[in-house]
C-alpha cells in the first residue's frame, strides 16, 4: 500500500474555497482505480491544506496523479502561497 501525501498553503482568497475543492476532487479520486481512502484536510486560518490517499499499489497512485493532478492545479491556480509539494510514501502499517 502507498500513501500519496499533497500539502499546499491556501492564500487568504483560496481559504474560501477550500470546501468546494475537497467537494470536486475527493470523488473523484475515490472513482480512481486503487483508491483505497482519499481525505482533503484543513481549510482552517492558517490556509495550510492537503490531500491524503491511501492506494493499492505505486502503479495506482501514478496513474491516478495522471488523472486528478491537472484538476487539482486547476483549483490551486493562483490560490496558493506556493507550489504544492507532493510524496509518494509506501505504508508501513495501517
Amino acid at each position: 500500500m502507498f500513501l500519496r501525501l499533497v500539502q499546499f498553503t491556501l492564500s487568504e482568497d483560496g481559504r474560501s474555497q477550500a470546501q468546494s475543492m475537497a467537494d470536486d476532487l475527493i470523488p473523484a479520486i475515490k472513482q480512481q482505480p486503487g483508491c483505497v481512502h482519499a481525505a482533503f484536510f484543513g481549510g482552517g486560518p492558517d490556509g495550510e491544506s492537503g490531500l491524503c490517499v491511501f492506494w493499492d499499489s505505486q502503479e495506482s497512485a501514478n496513474s491516478a496523479a495522471a488523472v486528478i493532478s491537472p484538476r487539482l492545479e486547476q483549483h490551486l491556480q493562483g490560490k496558493v502561497a506556493a507550489a504544492p509539494v507532493r510524496r509518494l510514501l509506501p505504508v508501513l502499517a495501517s
